[in-house]
């Protein structure tokens, strides 16, 4: 028996005795976001991204989401905004015990020594003790200080060791990882002391990569949907129009006297992934909450998996020569231009 199906097995038993996930549920959303009075163990189910955040604004838009009642916050060391991030926490004046911090390793931080730099880095700029989730940002490393070029020598596993020292230090209580195809997760598990919490990617309606978000539940890892308004982001040149605009998602949010975008979120939810908006305006990121009040019926869900576009919005492969989510719905074509980071 591989480690992989021990992994399995044990999952489905513990499936039995206590929820694998215990704050993304697979029903019908709460109504409200998680309370600031109980301390956050488990990583909740809606949070606010920092990705592409003006650094003037992000401040104020970490700050007003975590006294509006968010308690979930996903930054990254390549944002660039961490430092700001972090004013914003502190901001707030809400404990560091109840607000979640995901922060992520970059590519030419994957040696073991620059791993340890890069998180120390990390908290420093967000101003907490530790964090609560350190991902592999990409499976990919980069010679350190040699922009994009790869590096040979650093593998995902030297990295994944690195990074379960991270935990024994004390400097982050989970680790995970983001952006991995199937095999490469499949590799983690195989060698894994510490395993990995949780996987962010990309997944939204236009990419719902359902197969992908079951396996993770089958393997007790959770799932953290970045991007999960697909296409609003205005970095993504696709030729689709905005799901903001996609008259299948405007009848169904006129049906629950919500938004688009609260429907959507909605939707993420209740199929077991945590979503994480990114906003800067006071509007959206108090109207987001709103999908935590929508819940939708099977025969809804169904019809949601047939909008399936099958269409990845962010794939720098082309540009790192590396074949991303090679066993994934849209995978890297080198030999096309794909010109997202």
């Amino acid at each position: 028996m591989t480690k992989m199906t021990s992994i399995r097995a044990l999952s489905a038993v513990a499936a039995i005795l206590t929820p694998i996930f215990a704050s993304i549920s697979y029903s019908a959303p709460s109504v409200v976001a998680e309370s600031h009075s109980a301390h956050v163990r488990d990583i909740p189910h809606f949070g606010l991204g920092t990705w592409l955040s003006d650094r003037d604004k992000v401040a104020h838009a970490v700050q007003y989401a975590l006294d509006s009642g968010y308690n979930h916050i996903d930054a990254a060391l390549i944002y660039r905004n961490e430092d700001q991030t972090g004013k914003g926490i502190a901001a707030s004046g809400v404990a560091r015990e109840d607000i979640w911090v995901t922060s992520k390793l970059w590519n030419e931080h994957h040696r073991p020594d620059k791993a340890t730099e890069a998180i120390k880095k990390s908290i420093s700029d967000l101003g907490v003790e530790y964090l609560d989730l350190y991902l592999i940002h990409w499976p990919v490393a980069f010679v350190p200080g040699e922009g994009n070029k790869l590096d040979e020598e650093t593998s995902i596993f030297d990295t994944w060791r690195a990074l379960e020292n991270l935990v024994r230090a004390n400097l982050t209580r989970h680790i995970g990882i983001s952006n991995f195809a199937k095999k490469d997760v499949e590799a983690i598990l195989d060698m894994c002391t510490i395993c990995p919490y949780a996987h962010e990617f990309e997944t939204h309606p236009y990419l719902q990569q359902q197969d992908f978000v079951d396996f993770h539940k089958e393997v007790g890892i959770k799932v953290i949907a970045y991007s999960p308004l697909a296409n609003t982001n205005p970095t993504y040149h696709k030729d689709i129009k905005p799901l903001l605009e996609d008259p299948f998602w405007k009848d169904l949010a006129s049906k629950k006297n919500a938004t688009v975008a609260q429907a959507v979120l909605a939707w993420g939810i209740q199929r077991g992934t945590a979503v994480i908006p990114k906003s800067v305006h006071e509007k959206y990121i108090v109207e987001n909450l709103g999908a935590l009040k929508i819940s939708f019926t099977e025969d809804e869900m169904r019809a949601v998996r047939d909008q399936d576009k099958k269409v990845r919005m962010n794939n720098p492969g082309k540009s790192w020569g590396v074949k991303l989510f090679a066993d994934l719905d849209d995978p890297t074509k080198l030999d096309d231009k794909i010109d997202e980071l």
